[in-house]
């Protein structure tokens, strides 16, 4: 009989888990930053890691990096409806050659990380599949600075595609420079100015 009633309740769990939305099975917003975030902290304080060489740190910080940021979907946000005169190629060569640029303008900033900690505070909900995460940088000095974070919900993963800093979006602050490139140059003229600047290291 026992086992009659597992092959049963057995089904009925699965059918039951497949209907929720996939908000429901992740982790939440706040869990998923948090968890992200301090993989990055533990691994920058770590002693073997402080001695090792600029490349393999930045090696060792991307790889972790690349799981936290949906970089496609913080492309698409920062050039907002300019997004639409890219064609499919020259929207995967933005969303490379950007990322390879936030990766050189905070790597620097990363890597003289002196035990800062990062204090999580509540989540909002945006809709089922946005949401924003809040959290201040304690510094050593004692300040707090404001540090949020704005998520999208994709394949089952929080990923983050903004972080405002002290009230500024990285992605509005972007967004408004490349509005004023697009609204003289092509995006080929933008994609040349991004590979000269990612060139330069």
């Amino acid at each position: 009989m026992r086992l009659i009633r597992i092959h049963l309740i057995v089904p009925v769990i699965l059918m039951l888990a497949l209907a929720l939305p996939l908000a429901a099975l992740a982790a939440s917003p706040r869990e998923a930053v948090e968890v992200d975030v301090q993989k990055v902290l533990t691994t920058l304080a770590e002693p073997a890691f402080k001695g090792e060489s600029r490349e393999v740190k930045i090696t060792k910080i991307r790889s972790i990096i690349n799981e936290i940021f949906d970089y496609t979907e913080l492309s698409k946000r920062t050039l907002g409806r300019e997004w639409a005169k890219f064609n499919a190629a020259q929207q995967a060569e933005f969303v490379k050659l950007f990322s390879d640029l936030l990766e050189k303008t905070y790597a620097d900033r990363l890597l003289a990380y002196s035990n800062e900690k990062v204090v999580f505070d509540k989540e909002n909900m945006l809709n089922e599949s946005q949401s924003e995460v809040f959290s201040n940088v304690l510094t050593g000095d004692g300040k707090k600075i404001p540090l949020d974070y704005r998520l999208v919900l994709k394949d089952g993963k929080w990923r983050v595609y903004d972080v405002i800093i002290e009230g500024i979006s990285m992605v509005k602050n972007y967004r408004d420079q490349f509005r004023d490139i697009l609204a003289k140059d092509s995006p080929e003229q933008v994609l040349k100015m991004l590979r000269e600047k990612v060139a330069k290291g």
